[in-house]
């Protein structure tokens, strides 16, 4: 994990976590190596691990997720944020972020406004997500002249429809849908749950169709993005996205190339999970292509 991490290298406290969310304690147990821990495969489980996460830590208020949307776990999710961090040297409490597919649980644009103090724009397609978002914002003060959540109209649009004339941002921010199709997204949950050695229940990890699938999954649409991006290169500063198959980032790579974009690759690593951060700008030449 990031250096600045404050999750580096720690397990979860779970005595202080349910004092930050009594509701946790519904859901902790000893395991048979005698380790407190929670069900990682139950959803409500996580959401209020994620609750409690966002309370102690990163001054939340409240903070809620419906069961079906995707819960996303905090310690990698503020690594992206770090790393974005280093990306504009820290920049100052003015700087501006673009999260596009915000979601419900709004987290990029939670932890960049609560970390950094950064000025937060949210898209989505999705007008629940969006609706959700919304609400946890305004669940802690703090965030409300932070944070801004838009719903993007047009499906066939990413930046379009939201950066508008006469906007900057210094980054972007996207954790993209990775699957072609629900079928494809149902099989690697099944896979995590034969991780988890969750057999013997249905797991129920979240994630809405935006979330989860779209035609052509990640790398149709970072190609997309990389296309659009080239739009509104002098409105945004770093253009970044997760890209969670390495398998795509060979075409990712060219379809930057084509477009003379100067890009390098972040790779985060999580315990045994590996992810990597494609970062790419029309103005800095810094960025070694690697």
């Amino acid at each position: 994990m990031h250096p600045k991490n404050i999750h580096n290298g720690k397990r979860y406290d779970f005595e202080l976590l349910q004092v930050s969310n009594p509701k946790l304690k519904d859901y902790v147990f000893k395991n048979e190596y005698g380790d407190v821990t929670i069900d990682f495969g139950n959803s409500k489980a996580l959401i209020a691990l994620n609750k409690a996460l966002l309370i102690q830590y990163y001054g939340l208020v409240d903070w809620h997720l419906e069961e079906g949307f995707l819960c996303p776990p905090i310690p990698s999710r503020v690594d992206y944020i770090h790393h974005v961090a280093d990306l504009i040297n820290n920049a100052s409490k003015n700087s501006k972020g673009l999260d596009i597919g915000v979601g419900a649980n709004a987290i990029y644009s939670i932890l960049g406004a609560q970390v950094y103090g950064w000025h937060m724009l949210g898209s989505d397609i999705n007008i629940d997500s969006v609706k959700a978002a919304k609400k946890n914002i305004n669940l802690t003060p703090s965030l409300q002249d932070k944070v801004t959540i838009i719903h993007q109209t047009n499906h066939a649009h990413i930046f379009k429809g939201v950066i508008k004339e006469g906007d900057f941002f210094d980054f972007t921010v996207c954790n993209p849908p990775f699957h072609n199709s629900k079928e494809e997204a149902l099989k690697a949950t099944l896979k995590k749950a034969t991780n988890l050695n969750l057999q013997k229940q249905q797991p129920n990890f979240g994630g809405q169709a935006n979330e989860l699938w779209c035609n052509g999954g990640e790398g149709l649409f970072l190609k997309r993005m990389i296309k659009e991006s080239l739009l509104f290169k002098n409105q945004v500063n770093y253009f970044t996205s997760l890209v969670s198959k390495k398998e795509n980032l060979p075409k990712i790579e060219k379809q930057l190339s084509k477009l003379n974009a100067h890009y390098k690759i972040i790779t985060m690593e999580h315990g045994h999970k590996k992810t990597r951060i494609v970062v790419w700008s029309f103005t800095d030449k810094t960025l070694n292509n690697s």
